[in-house]
């Protein structure tokens, strides 16, 4: 067994985006996003049977979990899938279990 319970640097942020994964109501949002599509709070919310206030909270935590970034445009925030994050974590993730342990 190992003694050191330092969590390596690659896996920081990782139990962030699983929390943010972990949820089905932000794999639905998750889920609506076209490929390379970016989409505001208004028209998740449209296509949601939660509330705005409800899809804004979710959005937050799916950002901070690095499942999505967003980017001001105008007064909108466009929100996009950040592909490359979650592949690093989950990649990070089977490298750890495809070692020789």
């Amino acid at each position: 067994m190992k003694t050191s319970i330092d969590i390596p640097a690659e896996w920081q942020n990782i139990s962030n985006l699983f929390v943010a994964l972990g949820d089905a109501h932000r794999q639905r949002i998750l889920l609506s996003f076209e490929p390379g599509e970016r989409l505001s709070i208004g028209q998740i919310a449209a296509a949601s049977t939660l509330s705005r206030t409800a899809i804004t909270y979710h959005l937050k935590v799916l950002e901070q979990g690095g499942a999505l970034r967003s980017e001001k445009v105008g007064k909108e925030v466009l929100f996009s899938i950040d592909k490359d994050c979650m592949q690093t974590s989950l990649q990070n993730v089977l490298n750890y279990i495809q070692q020789d342990i």
